[in-house]
């Protein structure tokens, strides 16, 4: 192997991910996803992968990005028909207190998170529960916080809760209904942690106030995707019926053990046979996030071939060893480093070594480890940052500080409680 090559990898590699770690370039305005795409591109320009090399499947996981894709259409539809918005009026008329409303906001965002993309969830409940806050003369920052806790914490339940569990679903050969068999009671236990230690963090801000006004259904108006609250049609009435529909059909099959990538994909071919406008649609896709994915998914091929190839990872002994103790830990310490999905692309070729007895309870701790990691700061994952910036843009202020408050115990407790799960918890 050529010393030049491996050289320049290193320093393409290093610099894409200092990149990643930072968010951005200094003196530019680049993000995260234009620094994968630039770290691929010099890839390519230097003649470190042939064209052929990139594009192989060998290279960008196809399964991956039809999956995440066809979920994000999905879920998509699910926001522009309504369905969150009455979901959550539906859940929260008897809200009459702020613990009451903290635990329906911690229940909704966790349950759906478990199925659904979490960082979509959170785009599609953040107004809402600080609309709801606001009306019922609540502090709106203890419901934020534990909305988007709990939506990390809720999307380790399944396949399809997170990009990087879609990612470890594609590479580990873990079923759908093996994987939340293993991990779905890990989330909900997750999800009593997150109420009990917000509560405990808020107490004070949790007390019920004097004077609330009442709580009011929010199922007669729909929520388009600019946040604009509109009037129901029949139109959109119907719509959202089938997306319930075809969204319901999607998760049983999954458990079914059915190919998902093709599932999600059928799914959003269905849901696009409609009379709503497709650009609304495209408009809810997360298209930098598949950017940064198929940019990474490059970058990280080429440190393997290069790199990772001459490291002998088979012989690493310490990975017969408690691997599930140790994977964990690296594994949050890089998610909060480079990001969660980020780390999980680096770490997969470790998995390939750890003995095939452990291998299945290794990558179940790889997803659990890398996702509640993202609860331990407010960089920690792109949930986080929805959160945040949607209640900037409300006069709502969530600071970093304030955020650990809750962010580093509750991280601490679920990853405690993950590795124990896994460790003793065998079936």
């Amino acid at each position: 192997m050529n010393e030049w090559t491996v050289w320049l990898t290193w320093l393409i590699f290093v610099a894409t991910y200092g990149g990643l770690a930072l968010g951005k370039v200094p003196g530019l305005r680049i993000d995260r996803a234009g620094i994968a795409f630039v770290g691929a591109t010099l890839m390519l320009a230097t003649g470190v992968l042939g064209l052929e090399q990139a594009v192989s499947p060998e290279s960008i996981d196809f399964e991956t990005l039809f999956l995440l894709f066809g979920m994000m259409i999905v879920v998509s539809v699910l926001r522009l028909s309504g369905f969150f918005v009455r979901l959550a009026g539906i859940a929260m008329r008897r809200v009459t207190t702020p613990k009451s409303l903290l635990a329906v906001t911690i229940g909704v965002s966790g349950v759906l998170s478990a199925f659904l993309i979490n960082d979509v969830i959170c785009m599609a409940l953040t107004p809402l529960v600080l609309h709801l806050a606001r009306r019922m003369k609540f502090d709106p920052l203890p419901q934020l916080i534990g909305l988007v806790t709990a939506a990390n914490v809720g999307s380790i339940g399944t396949i399809t809760g997170n990009p990087q569990n879609i990612y470890i679903g594609a590479h580990s050969g873990i079923s759908y209904l093996r994987f939340a068999a293993r991990l779905l009671p890990v989330a909900l236990l997750g999800l009593v942690l997150t109420y009990l230690v917000v509560l405990w963090v808020y107490r004070s801000q949790l007390a019920a106030p004097k004077e609330q006004a009442a709580p009011g259904t929010e199922d007669e108006s729909t929520e388009e995707g600019n946040g604009e609250v509109i009037p129901r049609s029949r139109g959109r009435a119907r719509l959202e019926i089938k997306a319930v529909a075809v969204t319901l059909a999607t998760v049983a099959l999954f458990f079914a053990g059915l190919p998902m990538e093709l599932v999600a994909l059928g799914a959003a071919a269905v849901l696009l046979l409609d009379r709503m406008k497709p650009e609304k649609i495209y408009r809810q896709v997360d298209w930098e996030l598949l950017l940064m994915f198929t940019g990474l998914f490059i970058v990280v091929h080429a440190f393997r071939v290069h790199v990772v190839a001459g490291w002998g990872i088979e012989d690493w002994t310490w990975l017969q060893y408690h691997p599930t103790e140790v994977l964990s830990l690296v594994s949050a310490a890089l998610s909060n480093l480079v990001s969660n999905v980020p780390a999980v692309l680096l770490l997969e070729p470790v998995m390939r070594a750890v003995p095939e007895a452990t291998r299945e309870t290794v990558w179940l701790a790889l997803a659990m480890s890398s996702t509640f990691a993202g609860n331990l700061t407010v960089l920690g994952s792109v949930a986080n940052l929805i959160v945040v910036e949607k209640a900037r843009r409300e006069g709502v202020h969530i600071s970093f500080s304030e955020y650990c408050k809750v962010g580093i115990p509750l991280t601490v407790l679920t990853l405690i409680l993950g590795i124990l799960w896994l460790q003793f918890v065998t079936y």
